[in-house]
């Protein structure tokens, strides 16, 4: 039975124009589903009819009786004075009445001991248990650590937290809450890459039923079980991630696009044959005109068809100044500190020509400092930074900022790029400013419109080293294919900040990983990086773990040949480790085909098998 059911809903905001237009789809219990679509084109106006909180025109909704549905979208207003601590703590008001209500029947149960005490007592205390009232306190401190709620954090004013970390607390108090069905609209855009990781782990382990909005592909790679796209108010289907989504929607374009000229030429063929009928009626066979008549409402329902829309493809490239010489960057013994916080030490690298490097680490942890100190704009307390003399450098900033505010996009493009009128039009349209958006003052564009309007005057320029700062925290799904397709000709070097894993995986040929002050310098995409991060941590698990007490024995001489024993144990490693990694990219490569996955699966269960033994057998050399 479903738990969700949508038929034919029409919602609209303006007289004639249907944002939802017959939408219909059922989830049924303990699906994750995720919701694709454009800006604008209602998938928050669903949320929002889901909770109850909007009306809708016509259609029906259907939900399970008694499910309880929780939405994190808009933060809501609390009481003033409220701490980080009571808004996850109202979360979990239920559990604190039924609490506070034992402890008033144990008190009253001292002097009356009457069997209806007792017993609503004993049905209290069941509940607490069932709905995990005894393990809250836990729950609380497990949820705010994983999304990154520091104690001190927990302390403090409500009101006095930034917009990210207002998120961030919110999702804890939806995820803390009773719920039956989550509604998460955009959960990541506030969470750094280990957070993330955290709500993703959170949602495959919840039992009950998710539906998420998402510009973030890897993530709904992971969660989605299948995906629903909102195309001009209706409900396309697909029973896969985000993945499968992709390669059967350009499947069934294709397949609509040759229907499309298969119907095109047909009706050429009955036009002809048409007027063919009609002439021969007029020279006496008057009975053909019935026929040709008849062909004619043929070509009138064929007509009705509509050519397919395909997205259009970035079709401008950056200008490039092509680099002469070995070394981009030098940072040695670089320091960079805040009062009395030290964001990092000791930081010596090097950057050469064609990297491309993802910056990567949690919120706060001096990645936005670095970038600003490679561009000259501030200072580091110690060590110093060298540009190559051939290096000409761009930043992308998070927050980005414009001249004069009240220029239209075309008149900034015009003033600060130099350029003639219809190469700005055409640059500015390529990154979806069109028509009357060409117009629109910079001071009133999106956060997501001021990085797209940025980057397109970025590209007018010779440059050879291009630094982002998060390029891609404000944009939706197709914008940020549009910046794809925008650097995937640029062959120079590459320094960027992201949290996006799916840029992340096709950008990045180097990570450099920023924690506790210092930097895992590791040379490789990033599927690459989190297979090593995982081997790292698992060695660490071991050699953590207690030794067995062993009975003393006799120290066997040193063997001559235990060297080459190390030399080939370590060679069957990377042996393993070759054919781990070929096994995900295969398992990649299938990801809709479930059957094949459960092969790969069972193939790489045993195969790690294999390299924990070799692990072992190292150490044991080794000692």
């Amino acid at each position: 039975m479903a738990e969700i059911t949508v038929s034919n809903l029409i919602k609209s905001f303006e007289v004639g124009s249907n944002v939802l237009d017959g939408l219909s789809f059922t989830v049924n219990p303990g699906e994750r589903v995720g919701i694709l679509g454009p800006n604008g084109c209602g998938k928050t106006t669903l949320f929002r009819i889901l909770t109850g909180a909007l009306d809708y025109d016509e259609g029906q909704i259907s939900i399970t009786p008694g499910k309880r549905i929780g939405l994190i979208s808009q933060i809501p207003v609390f009481p003033e004075g409220w701490r980080t601590e009571d808004v996850l703590l109202s979360a979990q008001a239920r559990l604190t009445r039924m609490s506070e209500r034992m402890e008033e029947l144990t008190a009253r149960m001292e002097e009356d001991a009457s069997p209806a005490l007792l017993q609503e007592y004993d049905r209290l205390s069941d509940d607490y248990r069932r709905l995990g009232g005894y393990t809250m306190d836990s729950d609380r401190n497990r949820v705010a650590n994983g999304l990154q709620i520091p104690a001190a954090q927990r302390e403090q004013l409500f009101d006095s937290l930034s917009g990210g970390e207002k998120t961030r607390v919110n999702l804890a108090r939806l995820i803390l809450e009773d719920t039956d069905i989550l509604l998460l609209d955009e959960p990541t855009n506030h969470l750094d890459l280990r957070a993330t990781e955290w709500l993703e782990d959170y949602i495959l382990h919840f039992k009950g039923t998710v539906l998420a909005i998402s510009h973030d592909r890897y993530f709904l790679d992971r969660i989605a079980q299948r995906c629903i796209e909102i195309n001009e108010g209706k409900a396309e289907l697909y029973s896969g991630n985000y993945s499968f989504y992709v390669q059967e929607r350009q499947r069934r374009f294709e397949e609509k696009l040759k229907q499309y000229e298969k119907d095109q030429a047909k009706i050429e063929q009955l036009q002809r044959a048409a007027e063919q009928m009609h002439l021969w009626a007029f020279m006496g066979a008057d009975k053909l005109h019935k026929r040709a008549f008849a062909m004619e409402k043929r070509i009138e329902k064929l007509q009705t068809s509509e050519k397919p829309k395909e997205q259009k493809k970035l079709s401008v490239k950056f200008k490039e100044r092509e680099f002469n010489g070995d070394e981009v960057l030098v940072c040695e013994g670089l320091q960079k500190s805040y009062g009395e916080k030290t964001l990092f030490h000791d930081l010596s690298l090097t950057v050469t020509g064609g990297e491309r490097i993802a910056l990567i680490g949690d919120n706060g942890t001096g990645k936005t400092s670095l970038l600003k100190l490679i561009m000259n704009q501030e200072t580091p307390d110690a060590g110093y930074l060298y540009h190559g003399p051939a290096v000409r450098s761009a930043y992308l900033p998070q927050i980005v900022q414009f001249s004069l505010d009240s220029r239209s996009a075309l008149d900034t493009m015009l003033y600060d790029c130099r350029c003639q009128p219809q190469e700005a039009r055409d640059r500015l349209a390529a990154f979806g400013f069109r028509g009357e958006d060409v117009f629109t003052p910079v001071g009133a564009l999106s956060g997501g419109e001021r990085s797209r309007l940025k980057l397109c005057m970025l590209m007018g320029g010779d440059i050879n080293f291009l630094i982002l700062d998060e390029p891609t925290n404000h944009l939706d799904i197709a914008s940020r294919e549009w910046m794809e397709d925008a650097l995937s000709d640029y062959e120079q070097t590459l320094l960027f900040v992201s949290h996006d894993r799916y840029f992340i995986e096709k950008f990045a040929t180097r990570i450099w990983a920023l924690r506790d002050g210092e930097i895992t310098d590791f040379r490789g995409g990033y599927r690459e990086y989190c297979a090593w991060r995982e081997r790292q941590d698992q060695l660490r698990l071991t050699a953590a773990q207690p030794k067995q007490e062993k009975k003393e024995e006799k120290k066997k001489p040193h063997q001559p040949n235990s060297e080459k024993q190390i030399a080939k144990t370590e060679r069957e490693i990377a042996r393993l480790e070759e054919k781990i990694a070929a096994l995900d990219k295969e398992a990649e490569e299938n990801g809709a085909d479930y059957q094949k996955l459960m092969e790969i699966s069972a193939e790489r269960e045993e195969l790690d098998e294999q390299l924990m033994a070799l692990y072992e057998k190292w150490e044991e050399l080794h000692g």
